[in-house]
């Protein structure tokens, strides 16, 4: 993770550097995507302000802070990021457990009569598999086409049966 620190209307010591470092390693055991930290010190009527700003994939995160003490301030502020860090990585987690433990596809399939189109939806379960693994499946049923998910590009796929040797596989 990459740290950078302004400071505005005072001069920024080395030991405020290594508290911001040192302090700052305390969110990496809470969320390791974060790309770049980038901290504003400021010092205004006897205030010592914080702002802090994450960068992290699709989100940037901010936390203010202010106080008397510089340190005081610094170690409110990553109080304060490390909630919304904690927040965020839960519904990351969240996310995730939702899409690993169910993928289910909807298949249309058409049956056409004399006059009249009828769609029937068929609810069909995903299975996360290697492409060899479903093509060894998918030779166990009668069905012209199977459907999964795809472990290595991480996307639903659909196998087609051409005649009895050759298959299509269908990658959106």
């Amino acid at each position: 993770m990459e740290i950078t620190i302004t400071a505005r209307h005072f001069e920024l010591t080395n030991a405020i550097r290594d508290h911001i470092e040192h302090e700052t390693g305390r969110l990496e055991k809470y969320f390791d995507h974060i790309i770049n930290t980038h901290f504003i010190l400021s010092l205004d009527n006897n205030r010592n302000n914080v702002e802090m700003i994450i960068h992290i994939p699709k989100n940037n995160l901010k936390s203010e802070a202010s106080s008397a003490d510089m340190y005081m301030a610094i170690d409110e502020a990553i109080e304060k990021m490390e909630t919304q860090v904690k927040k965020l990585k839960g519904k990351w987690t969240n996310h995730q457990k939702k899409s690993l433990n169910s993928h289910f596809v909807y298949a249309n399939l058409i049956e056409r009569g004399e006059t009249k189109k009828t769609v029937k939806t068929k609810r069909i379960l995903a299975e996360v598999m290697t492409v060899q693994e479903a093509l060894n499946r998918f030779e166990e049923i009668e069905d012209p086409y199977y459907i999964f998910k795809n472990i290595e590009t991480d996307r639903i796929n659909v196998l087609v049966k051409k005649d009895q040797e050759h298959f299509k596989l269908l990658e959106p």
